[in-house]
C-alpha cells in the first residue's frame, strides 16, 4: 500500500465486472456490418453504420469517463501506471507496423513492379509504356493498358512543406507545455497545449485543402494508379491519426483546466504527446518519401 494526496492507493487496482467491453463491441458489429453493406450497394447500410458508431462512441465515452474518476479519486496506483505505460508501448508499436506496411508497399511498387513492367520482356507488349516513377519525370503517367488517366504527380511546394512546419511546432508546443506541467505551470501548460491543438486543427484544414486541388486540379484519384492509391492511402490514414491525436490532446487539455493531471502523476497527458511525437515521425518519413522522391 502507498499514500498519495488522494488517500491510499492500492498497489494492485482490480476493477468491476463491466459492461463496457461487449457493448463497445457490439457497436462495432453494427459499424462494420453496416460499411460492408454499404458499399456493396446496400442503403441501409449507412444507417447502420452511424448507428453503431454513435452507440460505439456513446460507450466509450462512458468507459473513458469511468477510468477518469478511478484514476482521480486514488485508485490507480503503480502498477495500474505502469501497464498504461506497457499498453501505449505497444500500441504504438503496432502503428509503426501498420505504417511499416503502407511504406513497404510503396517501395515494392517503386523499386520491383514498376521495373519489372519496364522489362524487355513486356516492351515487347507495351512499347509506349515508361517505366519512370510520376514524380521523377513530367508526364510519366500512362499505365500499360491504358486504364488510368493522365494525372500531375504531387510536389512538395507548398501545401506539404506548410504542414510540415505545422506539425514540427506543434511538437515544440507540446513539449513546451509538457515540461511546464511538470514545473507545476498550469496555465502555462494550457496555453501551451491550445496551441497545440490549434496547429492540429490547421493541419488537417491544409490537408483537406490540398486533397480537394489535388482531386479536381490534377485528376490525382486513388484509382490514378498506384501512385495514386499509395499517396492517398499514406497521407490519408496520417491525417486520421492527426485526427485521432488531436482528440487526446483536446481531452487532455480539457482535462487540465478541470485541475486533472499533477507535476509527478499526469500518464494520460505523457501517453497523448508519445502518440503526437510519433505521428510527427511519421510524417517526416512521408514528406521525404512521398512528396520529395
Amino acid at each position: 500500500m502507498s499514500s498519495t494526496a488522494h488517500g491510499t492507493t492500492p498497489y494492485y487496482f482490480v476493477p468491476q465486472p463491466s459492461r463496457h467491453p461487449v457493448m463497445a463491441s457490439i457497436g462495432l458489429f453494427f459499424v462494420i456490418l453496416g460499411a460492408g453493406q454499404w458499399i456493396n450497394g446496400q442503403d441501409w447500410g449507412m444507417y447502420s453504420l452511424m448507428f453503431g458508431m454513435v452507440w460505439w462512441l456513446t460507450v466509450l465515452f462512458q468507459w473513458f469517463s469511468q477510468a477518469i474518476q478511478e484514476s482521480e479519486s486514488g485508485q490507480y496506483g503503480y502498477k495500474v501506471d505502469l501497464s498504461y505505460r506497457w499498453s501505449m508501448t505497444w500500441f504504438i508499436f503496432s502503428e509503426v507496423m501498420f505504417f511499416g506496411a503502407f511504406f513497404s508497399a510503396l517501395w515494392w511498387a517503386r523499386m520491383h513492379s514498376l521495373p519489372a513492367l519496364g522489362s524487355l520482356e513486356n516492351a515487347l507488349i507495351w512499347p509506349d509504356f515508361k517505366a519512370v516513377w510520376p514524380t521523377l519525370a513530367a508526364g510519366a503517367t500512362a499505365s500499360p493498358a491504358g486504364i488510368v488517366e493522365p494525372f500531375q504527380a504531387m510536389t512538395p511546394f507548398w501545401l506539404p512543406t506548410v504542414n510540415t512546419a505545422l506539425l514540427l511546432t506543434s511538437g515544440v508546443t507540446l513539449t513546451i507545455a509538457h515540461h511546464a506541467l511538470q514545473l507545476g505551470e498550469r496555465s502555462k501548460t494550457i496555453k501551451f497545449m491550445w496551441m497545440t491543438v490549434l496547429l492540429g486543427v490547421i493541419f488537417l484544414f491544409v490537408q483537406g485543402y490540398e486533397y480537394a486541388h489535388a482531386w479536381s486540379d490534377m485528376n490525382l484519384k486513388l484509382s490514378s494508379g498506384v501512385y495514386g492509391s499509395t499517396f492517398y492511402m499514406l497521407t490519408g490514414f496520417h491525417g486520421f491519426h492527426v485526427f485521432v491525436g488531436m482528440l487526446m490532446l483536446l481531452f487532455v487539455t480539457l482535462r487540465l483546466q478541470k485541475g486533472h493531471f499533477t507535476a509527478e502523476k499526469h500518464f494520460g497527458f505523457e501517453g497523448a504527446a508519445w502518440y503526437w511525437h510519433f505521428v510527427d515521425v511519421v510524417w517526416l518519413g512521408l514528406y521525404i518519401l512521398v512528396y520529395w522522391l
